[in-house]
């Protein structure tokens, strides 16, 4: 089997994707001195919460998620936040290479909620490698698994995911509802007057007494 290592370098936002995209530099290694033809990479990235400390803020707003905090000793838990993949090119020894991650705003999932919710620092993130390598043999090219043992860790400063939302999507957020809700929001939108989707949601938090 050949022996691969990996590194993140950095994280950065893609300028010109057609979805919300972070870039992940990646350091491979190679450490048996055998070229390799090909690598076939797929990523599970994981958050693991528990690797890291809250504010009071930050608390409140994972109550949802999470539970009240003298529950987090059971609560925080890893979790899946999106599968990586790519493809890499030949190359002996060492090479570098960009993983594209897709994010989404999506607050119906647990890593939106997750991220959308720290302030600063980092998040704690699991990358679980695996995939297929093709290297040269003696009838030919042959393929093997890339190794379970590969995973790593990576913290990821939370002002990589945040420039790569402001990016695509800024100073603004979005929420999926269901086709009932947004017929509502539309019938009082229009008796309303009122200009934009925005103006709709401030007007019914101020008339539920609820301060932005």
């Amino acid at each position: 089997m050949t022996s691969l290592e990996f590194a993140v370098l950095d994280a950065r936002p893609a300028r010109h994707a057609a979805e919300p995209t972070l870039l992940l530099s990646l350091a491979i290694t190679e450490s048996d001195g055998r070229p390799v033809h090909a690598l076939a990479v797929r990523c599970q990235i994981r958050i693991e919460p528990q690797r890291r400390r809250y504010s009071p803020d930050e608390e409140a707003r994972l109550l949802e998620l999470f539970g009240p905090t003298p529950q987090w000793g059971d609560s925080l838990r890893p979790f899946l936040w999106t599968h990586a993949s790519t493809m890499v090119t030949a190359f002996t020894g060492s090479t570098k290479i960009d993983l594209p991650v897709t994010c989404t705003y999506d607050f119906e999932i647990a890593a939106s909620k997750y991220l959308h919710s720290i302030e600063g620092g980092v998040i704690p993130l699991a990358l679980c490698f695996s995939g297929t390598v093709f290297v040269a043999g003696p009838d030919g090219f042959a393929a093997t698994p890339i190794s379970w043992d590969s995973d790593i860790t990576f913290a990821l400063p939370v002002s990589a995911w945040r420039d790569t939302m402001d990016l695509y999507f800024p100073n603004c957020g979005w929420m999926r509802v269901s086709t009932g809700t947004l017929d509502a929001l539309t019938r009082f939108k229009a008796r309303r007057a009122l200009p934009t989707w925005d103006h709709t949601i401030e007007q019914l938090l101020k008339e539920a007494g609820e301060e932005q």
